[in-house]
């Protein structure tokens, strides 16, 4: 069984027009040759992403869902703008080959870009890949080390100056996902009102700004085959932006879920940090700072920050479901975890002494 994701069966009604896309495709790209076989990829849920294997090219595509206007969650040409402007600074940013604006072509914008043969690590490692301890070990701080890279890219040499509104990073954050979560509260979930408060209360200089990923996840990595401790590229820039990478690193924590966590949280887990040889999170920002050369004297709002952003998440999803936007019985109980993330932030707080 081989360890690489090669996609599956495209899922019921989100089937791709290979038709108009082939004849758009060989457009851009005159010596591709044949017929493609289109697979579509499992993570991703936000937007669709498909395999394009043609005889001697083997391409990517990504398009929103249906339905979706442009924003920053969906915007196919920005997010493609930004991997071409990091390709040019950035060892990880995957090649793009073209984008499309003309809804024509398949009724929404799209890009395309090289397929990256390697190793997806989802909540588990592939079932026949066995990485021992140092590996384990090697391949986190393997992670950590590229997203350190991330934030030192001259984001002005590589044109990506655009992309975000820059200084004042922080208190926009702290003001836009307070605003979020009074949108979706629900009457079963808590009000965060202690931990939003705190926050406001609480919130940082901006340490400096850079360009950040903004979902740094092991899920959205690609490792070597040959070696899965090497990241070969890092995946679904739709999020990124420039902002504060101490924020970057907050929200990333925020899905770092180790060996000694509640049932609760191991229950949500979605990336392999829970192996041994990950570093704990307290490790995890011991490591990065002493790195990157950044200094903090408050981590506690770092970490409680991408707590509340990420039960936020977990509560627009809920939103949906609670109104029955969807009836994906996958989100029936996001409202527990909001409720959990609450109690954490909240025990975080009491910690900080802030």
């Amino acid at each position: 069984m081989t360890v690489i994701d090669t996609g599956d069966k495209v899922r019921p009604g989100e089937e791709l027009d290979i038709g108009a896309v082939d004849c758009w495709l060989k457009q851009q790209l005159p010596d591709l040759l044949g017929e493609p076989i289109v697979t579509q990829y499992s993570g991703g849920a936000s937007n669709w992403t498909y395999r394009l294997q043609y005889p001697e090219r083997d391409l990517v595509l990504r398009r929103p869902p249906a339905g979706t206007k442009a924003s920053n969650a969906h915007d196919m040409l920005r997010e493609y703008r930004i991997q071409q402007g990091l390709g040019r600074a950035f060892p990880y940013a995957p090649p793009m080959v073209a984008a499309c604006d003309d809804h024509a072509v398949i009724g929404c914008d799209f890009y395309v870009m090289e397929r990256i043969v390697g190793i997806i690590p989802r909540a588990n490692m592939p079932r026949d890949l066995r990485l021992s301890r140092d590996q384990i070990q090697q391949l986190c701080t393997n992670m950590l080390d590229a997203l350190i890279g991330l934030h030192k890219v001259d984001y002005q040499n590589a044109g990506l100056a655009e992309i975000g509104k820059g200084e004042g990073y922080v208190a926009r954050q702290i003001a836009g996902w307070d605003q979020r979560y009074e949108n979706a509260r629900t009457w079963n979930v808590p009000s965060f009102k202690r931990v939003r408060r705190w926050l406001q209360d609480n919130i940082p200089a901006d340490s400096r700004i850079c360009a950040i990923h903004n979902d740094w996840r092991f899920d959205n990595l690609v490792l070597a085959e040959d070696d899965p401790t090497r990241i070969i590229a890092v995946l679904d820039w739709e999020l990124a932006t420039l902002g504060d990478p101490l924020m970057d690193l907050g929200c990333a924590l925020a899905y770092w879920v180790q060996a000694d966590d509640n049932l609760l949280m191991r229950a949500s887990r979605r990336q392999p940090s829970h192996l041994e040889g990950m570093f704990s999170r307290r490790q995890v920002v011991d490591y990065y700072l002493e790195h990157s050369g950044l200094a903090c004297d408050n981590w506690a709002f770092y970490e409680v920050f991408g707590l509340f952003r990420l039960a936020c998440i977990a509560q627009q999803i809920y939103f949906r479901y609670h109104h029955r936007q969807t009836r994906n019985p996958a989100f029936k109980h996001y409202w527990l975890m909001v409720n959990y993330l609450d109690r954490r932030c909240r025990s975080l707080i009491r910690q900080s002494g802030h």
